[in-house]
Order: C-alpha cells, then sequence, then structure tokens
C-alpha cells in the first residue's frame, strides 16, 4: 500500500470537493482527491448536466411542436429515444473529462476507491495510505427510499436510471414535486409520456413560493401533466408488464415510476463516528468555517445538507479552503443562495418567500406578468411571473421569485443585488435594456412601489 502526504486532502470529486481542491492549489497547498466514481460527482455524470442535455431535447421537440404557430410547418417531430439518452451521456463524460484536465493542470494528485479514516490525519483510499494535515469531506448524498416502495432500475427508477431509460413509458408515475421531480415531468411529458405527479406536501416545489408554485403547477397541468397534491402513495406493486400504485384510496397502472423524495447524507463506511464527527439526521454538522465537530476535518456540500446544490457545495468548498488556510472568508449565508428548476416553464427564486417575510415583518410585494412583456410575446413564450419582496421599512430586497422562460438565467440579477444589499432605489433606477425579458424584472421592482409603466 502505498503512502503519500499531503497538506490536504478532499474526499469527493463533485462540485465541491473539485473547487476546494482547486482552490487549496491556488493558495499554495499540496492536495490530493480522493473519488471512487468519476470525477464531477452525481452532478456532473447523473444529475445537474445530463438532466440540462435531457431537457434541452425537450425543449426543441417543444419548439417544433409550436412553429406552425409562427407560421413555420414541420409536421409532428418524431425521437430516436437511444440517440436522446446517449447525447446526454457523451455530454457529461465530455466534461468529467475535462475535471481531469483540471487536476492535472492544478497539480492535484486523484486516488481512486473508497475512503476510511484511521484517524483524524490518516485516510486509506483504495491501495493507497494519505497522511494530511487538512481533510475535507465532500461525499455528497444519496436519494431516499420511502418504507414500502424500493428502487429497483427496472420498473422503479430513482434519477440515474431515469436519466437512462431502457424504454419511454406511456404511463409515468413520478413521487415526489421537488425540482427533481418536476423536471423529470417536464421532460417525459414532452417527449409524450402520461405524467402523473404526486406530492405529500400542500404545493408542488415546496421549497417555492407558494404563488409561483401555483402558477407552475396550471402550466404543467395545462401541458397534459397530472398533479396531485397533499397526496401519498400508499402502494406500489410491481407486475410481470408494469406497476400498480395505491393513490387516494385507488388502484392506478403505470409503466414506470420514478422516486424522488429527496436524499441523504453519504456519512456511512467513512469512520466518522468512530473519529467522533458530529452528524443530525443522516448529514454532517458544521460551523460557517465548514469545521466539523474535529479539529482539521472539515464538511462541505450536499453531505452538509439543505439546500442540496452544486453552486452551494462549490461556494462552500471556496470556505472550506480558504478557512484552511487562515483567510477568514464570510460564511455562507443560506438566503443568498439561488434556486433554479429547469421544467417548462423554468423557476428561479433567492431570498424569503412573500409568506415567510411577511412574518418578518411589513413588506412590500412587485408582481410582473410576463404576457407584458414584449420579448416574451414576440418570441411566444409569454406564460410567467416576476416577483419581487421588500421590507417596507428600508427598501431591502428580501426576495425574488420568477417563473417563466429564462428565469435560471436572470434570477443571478436578484442574487448580485442581494448580495451588493442594494434598495430598491439603485433598483429602480438601473437601466435595463430593450426589449429583453430581463426588462420584466426591473417592472417588478417598480411594481412593488406602484411605479410599474406596462401593466
Amino acid at each position: 500500500m502505498a503512502e503519500h502526504s499531503l497538506d490536504a486532502l478532499v474526499i469527493g470529486g463533485g462540485p465541491g470537493g473539485y473547487t476546494a481542491a482547486i482552490r487549496l492549489s491556488q493558495l499554495g497547498f499540496e492536495v490530493g482527491i480522493a473519488e471512487r466514481d468519476e470525477l464531477g460527482g452525481v452532478c456532473l455524470n447523473w444529475g445537474c448536466i445530463p438532466t440540462k442535455s435531457l431537457l434541452h431535447t425537450a425543449d426543441v421537440m417543444r419548439e417544433v411542436r409550436s412553429a406552425h404557430e409562427l407560421g413555420l410547418e414541420l409536421g409532428e417531430p418524431s425521437f430516436d429515444l437511444e440517440k436522446v439518452v446517449q447525447r446526454s451521456r457523451d455530454v457529461a463524460g465530455q466534461l468529467s473529462g475535462g475535471i481531469s484536465h483540471l487536476m492535472r493542470k492544478n497539480k492535484i494528485a486523484v486516488f481512486r476507491g473508497d475512503a476510511k479514516f484511521e484517524s483524524k490525519n490518516i485516510v486509506h483510499v483504495g491501495n493507497d495510505t494519505v497522511i494530511a494535515d487538512n481533510v475535507i469531506l465532500a461525499t455528497g448524498a444519496a436519494p431516499r427510499n420511502l418504507p414500502d416502495i424500493k428502487i429497483d432500475g427496472d420498473r422503479i427508477w430513482d434519477a440515474r436510471a431515469a436519466m437512462t431509460p431502457a424504454f419511454m413509458p406511456r404511463r409515468l408515475l413520478i413521487i415526489g414535486a421537488g425540482a427533481i421531480g418536476v423536471e423529470f415531468a417536464s421532460f417525459y411529458a414532452t417527449m409524450g409520456a402520461e405524467v402523473t405527479l404526486v406530492e405529500m406536501m400542500d404545493q408542488i416545489l415546496p421549497t417555492e413560493d407558494t404563488e409561483i408554485a401555483e402558477l407552475a403547477q396550471a402550466s404543467f397541468e395545462k401541458s397534459g401533466i397530472r398533479v396531485l397534491t397533499d397526496t401519498a402513495v400508499e402502494g406500489l406493486k410491481k407486475g410481470k408488464s408494469g406497476l400498480t400504485a395505491a393513490i387516494a384510496g385507488k388502484s392506478q397502472s403505470f409503466d414506470a415510476a420514478i422516486l424522488s423524495v429527496g436524499v441523504s447524507g453519504n456519512v456511512d463506511g467513512l469512520g466518522l463516528v468512530e473519529l467522533g464527527v458530529s452528524i443530525e439526521r443522516n448529514f454532517i454538522v458544521v460551523d460557517e468555517g465548514q469545521r466539523t465537530s474535529v479539529p482539521g476535518v472539515f464538511a462541505i456540500g450536499d453531505v452538509t445538507g439543505a439546500p442540496c446544490l452544486a453552486h452551494k457545495a462549490s461556494h462552500e468548498g471556496v470556505i472550506a479552503a480558504e478557512t484552511i488556510a487562515g483567510l477568514h472568508p464570510h460564511g455562507l449565508n443560506r438566503a443568498r443562495i439561488p434556486g433554479c428548476t429547469y421544467s417548462h416553464p423554468q423557476v428561479a427564486s433567492i431570498g424569503l418567500t412573500e409568506s415567510a417575510a411577511a412574518a418578518r415583518g411589513a413588506i412590500r410585494v412587485g408582481k410582473f406578468p410576463l404576457l407584458a412583456n414584449g420579448k416574451a410575446v414576440a418570441i411566444n413564450d409569454a406564460d410567467g411571473l416576476i416577483k419581487t419582496v421588500f421590507d417596507a421599512n428600508t427598501g431591502e430586497l428580501l426576495g425574488a421569485h420568477m417563473v417563466g422562460p429564462g428565469v435560471t438565467e436572470m434570477i443571478q440579477g436578484f442574487a448580485v443585488a442581494i448580495g451588493l444589499e442594494t434598495t430598491e432605489a439603485e433598483l429602480m433606477n438601473t437601466v435595463f435594456p430593450h426589449p429583453t425579458l430581463s426588462e420584466s424584472m426591473h417592472e417588478a421592482v417598480l411594481a412593488a412601489y406602484d411605479r410599474t409603466i406596462n401593466f
């Protein structure tokens, strides 16, 4: 067994892990990264990136179907499922290779295999033993099962199986209407499946502003997705040619089901309990510098809990690296993390929802429908709303919530504004280009102060 001495070891090669490793290298540390699967982690290989490839295919399919509205006669499109899936795998493979290049460029040693602590400074990875002054845990999270419903990869799918289907189901059940469930509902419905989306909470996208979630649901239902909220799947039985689900006391048949009911931190098998790392509800507890309860051991990303987002993990990776370097970085402000759902329509948000903000004190709310935005009408995609929430006394932007085309790209504008602690005055005096979808952001700010122009 080969032995290596390093300044720092990162366990996990996903967005948080490889970002932490690169930042440590930039700061002059000798760094290694341990990964048992593909570099890039779940996000790049089995999450964020390949799903966006699938969703782009669905977007093109949708555009072709509506082309006659623009004066184009293209006919009903068909698709090759194997090629659709293969393209998403090729995209993931290309970008995973890019991470390998970044590791070489930054002189980061890559160790392959499962990692396990012998002590806080000694970690065994496959056939290697790494002695490191600091260790960053970036092990991510895995999908949860339900007590009576187990993922089998055949007809009961997790996200990985749903990204690489062997067949296109005619009738598809999706259990859980968070961002992942909603994105798969959008993809499969566009490609022709009859989709039933079931959520135990009283709204889809439970972390989003209620009004935005309701508008998204209405749009999904208009596109043919059957949505059931405040509903549980009471049982799911597998037969020879399909599945039988018990939903709200009724038996219904499906060809496949996707289970998307949250994740649990990857904390098992690492020796964390023996090491003394504090874990709550299967997630590692950290402070604002990403320190765990064991000195010299840090944790970042999904393994530290919600929100389980790649950009949150990457930001935490920088915090952990700079904490190790003694730079005293600002801790993560979770209220300033944008969330994005890449369905059709898209959903994006940052900060407090209207109800959460109202619970804190007096607020002003601005709304601007995309049907009044020239660019949205011109591109034949005007189903949406931009919503802003301000502190009524100080003018602080407390939250922004968006549903419609391109909002996952536009939310960064509000993220910058909140990060700079911008008030309504600066936003109202900002000149937005015309004609753009982003003009609706400006109008939503103006609307909060009864100054909207175009609606």
